[in-house]
Parts: C-alpha cells; structure tokens; sequence
C-alpha cells in the first residue's frame, strides 16, 4: 500500500502493513509538533528510555535524557529553531525525512545569523515511540551561514 500527499509535511510516500505505518507517522508528526512547539517534555514522551540517538557534533548517545538535551542546547543557541519537512517516507517503522532547519543564532557566541540548512532524519519507531533518530546535516555550511568560517577556507584549490 502507498499513499501520496501534500500538505504540512509536503510530499510524502507511506508504504507498510496497516497499523504500523499509521502508529509511525502519528508518532512523527506529534514529534515534530512538539519540537516546533518546543514542548520538550511532550517530546520526551515520545522517546524509548534507551533510544540511541546520533547529529552532527553529538557523539552516538543512547537514553532519553541525551537526547532532550540535545534540542534543549539547540533550542539555547537557536531560540527560534524549526524543522519544516518537505518528504517524510515510511516504511513500516522507520520514517526518513527530508526537511529545511531554520534558526537565528543568538544564544552562547552568538552571531546573530539566521541559517537554513537542509536536512535528513531517520528515525526507528516502535509501539508509537523514538528507538533511533539519526540526524544528518552540513555543519560547514552552518559554519559558513554563520560567518565563522568563510566561503574562501572552503572553496577548493586550483591544482
């Protein structure tokens, strides 16, 4: 079965067994809901008590108060921090997405740069919680957004 759709996570492509895929992506969105609203305590309600949990600069960390204070850190440097998915694919219990981090830096060191960064999550969804969640994106090119590294440090060199 698959199901094609717009909306408020844009295109999406749910393929899986009946109660699975519907409990992956219910469990999704009110992830996402929570952290664009962020309620982190609604969020940590979400996670398994030994989710491991992987993003960029955060050494693997398994349990959910790792995992918490991860996004409490950014939510510290990125007050107004969002994720805007634009293609969430599901397959049984795992959900790839596809989405856009928007944030200004204001908090430690701050720049006061707003960054948009393009991003791809992948999460492993059990019973309706967070098991695994990986987050993938370019750090230098939130390095860059932020002017703490120029375009000419990594611009690559004529041979």
């Amino acid at each position: 079965m698959s199901h094609r759709g717009s909306g408020q996570i844009g295109d999406s492509l749910i393929i899986g067994k009946g109660n699975l895929m519907v409990t992956t992506q219910l469990a999704f969105e009110t992830g996402t809901d929570a952290f664009n609203a962020r309620d982190l305590d609604r969020f940590a309600q979400l996670l398994a008590d030994d989710v491991v949990f992987q993003a960029p600069g955060c050494p693997r960390n398994a349990g959910k108060q790792a995992c918490v204070d991860f996004y409490a850190g950014l939510f510290d440097a990125f007050p107004d921090a969002r994720f805007q998915s634009r293609r969430l694919y599901i397959l049984d219990e795992v959900a790839i997405e596809e989405g856009t981090f928007t944030g200004t830096h204001t908090g430690a060191g701050r720049t006061d740069r707003t960054v948009e960064l393009d991003y791809v999550q992948v999460m492993s969804i059990e019973d309706g919680e967070y098991v695994s969640m990986k987050l993938l994106l370019d750090r230098l090119t939130m390095l860059e957004q932020l002017e703490l590294v120029s375009d000419s440090q990594c611009a690559p060199r004529a041979l």
